[in-house]
C-alpha cells in the first residue's frame, strides 16, 4: 500500500478532517476510524491520541510540512482523522 496515495484517495472520496483540533472532535465523537499525526506533531498531542484506545493511529514517519503535501494542501498538517475511506484502502493500515 502506497499511505500517500490512500491518503490522497481518502480526502477525495471519503470524509478526511485536518487539524488537530477537528481531529480531537472527531475522536471524541466517536466518529473517527483513523487518526493519523505527523512525526513532529506537538507531543501532548500525540500521546493523547495514542493513549485513546477507542480510534487507531498511525505515526506519519515525516513532518506536518510533509503530511500537508501528501494531502495535497499548501499548509501544515500536523493531524488528521480518517471519519469514511471512501474509495481508499487506508484503513488497511490499522492492521499493519
Amino acid at each position: 500500500m502506497d499511505f500517500n496515495e490512500s491518503l490522497r484517495r481518502a480526502i477525495k472520496t471519503g470524509k478526511v478532517f485536518l487539524g488537530q483540533n477537528a481531529t480531537e472532535e472527531c475522536v471524541k465523537a466517536g466518529k473517527a476510524q483513523l487518526v493519523v499525526i505527523a512525526k513532529n506533531c506537538p507531543a501532548a498531542f500525540k500521546e493523547a491520541m495514542l493513549a485513546n484506545e477507542s480510534v487507531a493511529s498511525y505515526v506519519y514517519s515525516n513532518s506536518g510540512v510533509e503530511l500537508g503535501k501528501a494531502c495535497g494542501k499548501p499548509f501544515v498538517v500536523s493531524a488528521l482523522a480518517v471519519v469514511e475511506p471512501g474509495d481508499s484502502d487506508i484503513l488497511s493500515i490499522k492492521r499493519a
